[in-house]
């Protein structure tokens, strides 16, 4: 097989990113269309002129972007619609739901989990719950167009939501907490930081072990300042584009 002039010894980014984007240049003009098969990493990693530990760090680098998935004995395939992001706009609260419509994807709401329970320190203190220290614990997938995009840990004072069902959580939690239990949200605190998928999560995504992704923290609150919930998203990386709008640059005096 004839070695491609993928690699350029010259250029000081890693080999492995230079056959990451080659092949990406490959999907993008419909050379590899969705489903098909790549050629072997055997073949791949001769056609590039690199050993094949090189070329599995390009094709890990597709796979964590969500462009390829790896069947195991099988090969390495292309995925659907690579190229769909999720925007999430920091100035206003607002559901999941909302931004799944933004973007023109039909977003489903898988329940996982729904229990009520005695929350850890942090949690309790964070809800300000006091001694009794009551929750209920909500567990939820969020896709678009059938690929799941986020994976959620919601916990809410157990006196203000008891009587939450999962038949309730299947779709907006916020609208189902304005218009069902009657309480407005105003304002919420959230802290976004970069992370490292845990096997759970990523096995959710379909995702290699340790793909980036994000995690938001959200606490938010009622028109008398109490916490309503607190919110651990974990959303895929390859998915998910975070939007500010910045105003005026003022010179420091």
């Amino acid at each position: 097989m004839n070695v491609v002039n993928v690699v350029n010894l010259d250029n000081p980014v890693p080999k492995y990113l230079q056959i990451s984007q080659w092949l990406t240049e490959l999907i993008d003009t419909g050379r590899f269309k969705a489903g098909e098969k790549l050629p072997s990493e055997v073949e791949l990693s001769k056609m590039c002129g690199v050993n094949r530990n090189t070329l599995r760090q390009a094709i890990s680098e597709l796979v964590a972007k969500g462009l390829l998935k790896k069947v195991k004995g099988v090969g390495s395939f292309v995925m659907d619609s690579p190229d769909v992001q999720l925007r999430h706009d920091i100035n206003k609260i607002a559901s999941f739901e909302d931004y799944f419509g933004s973007a023109n994807l039909e977003e489903k709401t898988i329940v996982l989990e729904l229990e009520h329970g005695i929350a850890d320190k942090e949690v309790a203190d964070r809800l300000l719950l006091g001694a009794e220290r009551r929750v209920v614990l909500l567990k939820r997938l969020r896709t678009g167009d059938g690929a799941p995009f986020i994976y959620e840990e919601s916990y809410l004072p157990y006196h203000m939501f008891k009587d939450l069902t999962a038949e309730d959580a299947s779709g907006s939690l916020y609208r189902v907490i304005t218009e069902k239990f009657k309480i407005d949200l105003v304002k919420s605190h959230q802290v976004i930081r970069a992370v490292n998928l845990n096997k759970k999560i990523s096995t959710m995504f379909n995702l290699p072990e340790k793909s980036a992704g994000l995690l938001m923290e959200n606490i938010t609150f009622d028109r008398l300042n109490s916490p309503v919930e607190l919110l651990y998203s974990y959303c895929r990386g390859d998915k998910y584009v975070l939007e500010l709008e910045l105003g005026e640059y003022t010179p420091r005096k």
